[in-house]
């Protein structure tokens, strides 16, 4: 039966009355209850973001070279010409080439680590309160009319 047949005009919240019932007619009305359902809804917390930094570092590092020597009293720089070999002059002395090593210096990018990022979910527990809603059947009476209160307790949720 809804409002509008009962004749109330109040809203869903509002008691509802019954007729008069007679001595012969029962008189009935549902009790009504909320319930609650909780679960939980997955969503974006955030995000992550892994990125690299690049750092120079000063290095050293001791290296030996090795130099050629001669005891001279003369010498001359090498010229562009100059084929490295062992020469004699006009004079009949020699002319012997000095070599020494450059150190050359080569930089290469090897791969040092893999650095690996997982995700994992951690499941906590957590207690929320919510308030729910319940109804309570209120019988009232005229004088010298007698009612018989049985009390089934509360019912229990199915």
């Amino acid at each position: 039966m809804d409002d509008t047949d009962s004749g109330s005009t109040g809203g869903p919240d509002a008691p509802r009355e019954q007729p008069d019932a007679g001595p012969d007619q029962g008189a009935e009305t549902t009790r009504h209850e909320e319930r609650a359902e909780i679960g939980t809804e997955r969503r974006e917390a955030g995000r992550v973001r892994v990125r690299t930094e690049v750092e120079t570092v000063p290095t050293q590092a001791v290296v030996s070279r090795g130099t050629e020597e001669l005891d001279t009293s003369e010498r001359v720089p090498a010229g562009e010409a100059d084929s490295g070999e062992v020469e004699t002059l006009e004079d009949g002395s020699l002319s012997v080439p000095l070599f020494e090593e450059i150190l050359e210096i080569t930089k290469r990018r090897v791969v040092r680590e893999r650095v690996i990022v997982r995700k994992q979910t951690v499941v906590e527990e957590e207690t929320v309160e919510v308030e729910l809603r319940r109804e309570h059947v209120t019988v009232e009476a005229d004088d010298g009319v007698e009612v018989e209160h049985r009390d089934h307790g509360p019912s229990q949720p199915s």
